[in-house]
């Protein structure tokens, strides 16, 4: 647990727990998106007053990138564990499997917030952006450096390509991440897995 911070906002000492506020921070721009969420939102959710944000987080981008390691640092973990799998198919079926338990999960906001947080960013935002497309991207890097050991291992086709496939994979996520927080339930969006394994290279 973190430390608690103390700040005197109105020369009397106030404490929060910093992880707490940042885990509300992070379910806010969840579920409403970077723009779509207001620091008079931010401060109502975490249960303290602009000058104590500014201290413990700086500004709005700036804690928006916090929750966002947060969120990657815990809630993706699985991608690193199912890239780990012994097979390429394994693991992308694991991988998307994973994907689709954590943007239905009932107990957090429906969707990804790498896909969430960019809907309806605007000139002001591309900063905020072009961080989440980084993000996305790093993801998919890291499924193509999978399937290019695979390739080498003789766990793909020769012919099949690793930059193609990881793509492939990826779009198919960000669309699964799209339709759950559109309301899908996880059962349709596992059928969605079912349909893009049938594409899988023999």
């Amino acid at each position: 647990m973190s430390r608690p911070i103390s700040t005197k906002p109105t020369g009397r000492p106030r404490e929060f727990d910093a992880d707490e506020a940042l885990e509300r921070a992070l379910e806010l721009f969840w579920r409403q998106g970077y723009e779509g969420t207001s620091l008079g939102e931010l401060t109502a959710a975490m249960g303290i007053n602009r000058p104590s944000l500014y201290a413990a987080f700086g500004n709005k981008e700036s804690l928006f990138r916090k929750a966002l390691d947060r969120y990657v640092g815990a809630g993706m973990a699985f991608l690193r564990d199912a890239l780990e799998e012994p097979t390429a198919r394994r693991a992308i079926e694991t991988l998307l499997r994973g994907y689709v338990a954590l943007v239905t999960d009932p107990r957090t906001p429906a969707g990804c917030l790498t896909v969430n947080g960019a809907l309806a960013c605007g000139p002001d935002t591309d900063s905020i952006r072009a961080e989440l497309t980084a993000r996305r991207l790093a993801g998919e890097a890291a499924i193509r450096a999978r399937l290019q050991r695979a390739r080498k291992d003789g766990d793909l086709p020769p012919d099949a390509n690793p930059a193609d496939l990881a793509r492939y994979i990826n779009t198919i996520a960000q669309g699964i991440a799209v339709q759950a927080a559109g309301g899908a339930s996880h059962k349709q969006l596992d059928h969605v897995v079912d349909v893009a394994l049938h594409a899988w290279p023999n």
